[in-house]
């Protein structure tokens, strides 16, 4: 499932579900985060960005723009993904899910006004979310070390280079250089509509006495539910330190 430009927050509506604490994530030594000094620091940096900056933009984005309208263009946004979910069907040998979603993005770009109406939904075109990330875990890649970007917020080896290779399947990215203006635009108003949509969050993150540690231990637990399509084998979900089990 993807992570959008910017900072990514959908995890935290993962970890809200799973009920997630981080207290079984030993805070050092971690083998699946060797760069923790570095990663800490540049989570200050997205933190205060974010307190200073996006989320003051979002706020701001909730209150001038009606329910309906942000509905409508997190829809907008969910359908431009769905050729990359299609592309990475296939990749991952789910045929049958990628006919379904190929029903899906053609039925929500033309009755669905370009994706704004979320039609398919309602037909029963369930909406899925793939990305090369997953692929590649599909395949039997590990998720190598934990990364912490700048502005981009928490990813790994694996899904740095799934990012990547993922973006020839944005339709955005096809817009020539006198459109870069519209790419711009899209890519900024997708972040903040983002967002916006994980406002009633910031509680949860607020709560946490270690907030990287949590954001850590979120982004790697759901990016393993997301490979094993929910079904993660228990030896590869847990992060946490397991010395008491083995006693």
């Amino acid at each position: 499932m993807n992570k959008s430009a910017g900072l990514d927050v959908r995890w935290l509506l993962c970890a809200a579900v799973l009920g997630l604490s981080a207290c079984a994530h030993s805070p050092a030594d971690d083998p699946a985060d060797p760069l923790e000094p570095v990663n800490r620091a540049v989570f200050k940096f997205n933190d205060t960005a974010d307190r200073y900056v996006l989320r003051p933009v979002a706020k701001g984005y909730v209150y001038i723009t009606p329910q309906f309208a942000r509905t409508g263009i997190s829809n907008f946004f969910n359908n431009l993904e769905e050729p990359r979910t299609i592309v990475n069907d296939l990749f991952q040998l789910k045929l049958k899910q990628s006919v379904a979603d190929t029903g899906r993005f053609m039925l929500n770009t033309t009755a669905g006004l370009a994706g704004f109406m979320d039609v398919a939904t309602g037909v029963g075109l369930e909406r899925h979310d793939e990305d090369f990330g997953q692929t590649l875990g599909y395949w039997g890649v590990g998720e190598g070390w934990f990364l912490m970007l700048p502005l981009l917020g928490p990813s790994d080896n694996r899904d740095l280079v799934g990012t990547v290779v993922d973006i020839p399947t944005n339709p955005a990215w096809y817009l020539d250089g006198d459109h870069d203006w519209l790419k711009y635009s899209l890519s900024a108003v997708n972040v903040v509509n983002t967002r916006a949509n994980l406002l009633g969050t910031d509680s949860l993150m607020d709560q946490q006495l270690d907030k990287y540690l949590f954001l850590r231990t979120a982004y790697l637990q759901r990016r393993q539910f997301e490979v094993y399509d929910g079904n993660p084998p228990p030896e590869n979900y847990d992060y946490g330190d397991d010395s008491d089990s083995k006693n």
